[in-house]
């Protein structure tokens, strides 16, 4: 598997060009950024270079495309994505995530018909530039009743939905924050199929009862109790072999942002060692 970071407590990084050196710095293969933003900041020669000189990959970019509202909004932002999938495969990068939130103020029922149509639409048009579109379902128990009606936050119920999309580059993206807050086990990551599995996220929690975990409270792999390790082992045995990234939603820190990076790297030298 390949070590990876997003930019998610990590502090003030100043530029992509100085995220990259320092995630080979600190021995990580990954990044997850906007590939677009990326290739116009830099141009897509110097983009591709600054990649192969630190021999880091864009491990995954989030989904540009507000479709959780309007449909307005949603197709205005159709352009973008188009833009962001072809920067995407000039970089080689084929992976676009998003997250569920488990709750909406919106009836579920029209939401979800809403919602499906339009991530149907994504999938296909990212499939059409090689990219899978990963769904990552959110287990905190304080966003469940965030707004007024409870919407998707167990994995089996993701995979439901996925199979409503309908759609052959969508899968799951496993954070391990959802995973624990939904109180499952690191056995039952066996129950998965390889290619169910888009993208991971990595952190940690503290101990606490799972219904007590906030989602901007989490810790650096290693620092909490979940079993990091036997997650990493058990998405290794079903055949995931791709990018883990780091995900760190939590406080602000008066930490610099290399210290972080070097917490970072510890905590991963600690929870591979399976």
């Amino acid at each position: 598997m390949i070590r990876g970071l997003t930019k998610a407590g990590l502090g003030n990084i100043e530029s992509d060009e100085q995220y990259i050196a320092y995630a080979a710095r600190y021995g990580f293969g990954a990044v997850d950024l906007n590939p677009l933003s990326f290739v116009q900041t830099y141009g897509i020669g110097q983009a591709q270079h600054l990649l192969e000189s630190n021999q880091v990959i864009i491990g995954s970019a989030d989904l540009p495309v507000e479709w959780r509202l309007t449909d307005e909004q949603f197709r205005e932002g159709l352009p973008n994505l188009v833009a962001m999938a072809e920067a995407s495969a000039a970089l080689n990068v084929n992976k676009c995530c998003t997250y569920i939130l488990p709750s909406t103020d919106q009836p579920a029922a029209s939401f979800m018909a809403a919602a499906t149509k339009r991530l149907r639409l994504c999938a296909d048009i990212l499939d059409a530039f090689g990219i899978r579109l990963g769904l990552e379902f959110v287990g905190c128990h304080h966003l469940r009743t965030q707004w007024k009606n409870p919407f998707i936050w167990r994995v089996e119920d993701t995979l439901d939905w996925i199979n409503t999309i309908h759609a052959p580059n969508v899968g799951l993206l496993v954070d391990s924050y959802h995973w624990h807050t939904n109180g499952l086990e690191m056995n039952e990551l066996l129950k998965l199929k390889r290619e169910q599995v888009v993208h991971v996220h990595i952190n940690d929690a503290c101990d606490l009862p799972i219904e007590e975990l906030k989602d901007g409270e989490r810790l650096y792999p290693g620092e909490g109790v979940i079993d990091l390790s036997g997650f990493l082992k058990n998405l290794k045995t079903i055949g995931y072999n791709d990018v883990v990234a780091q995900e760190v939603l939590a406080p602000a820190s008066e930490l610099d942002v290399e210290s972080r990076l070097a917490k970072s790297k510890a905590g991963f030298d600690l929870v591979f060692s399976f």
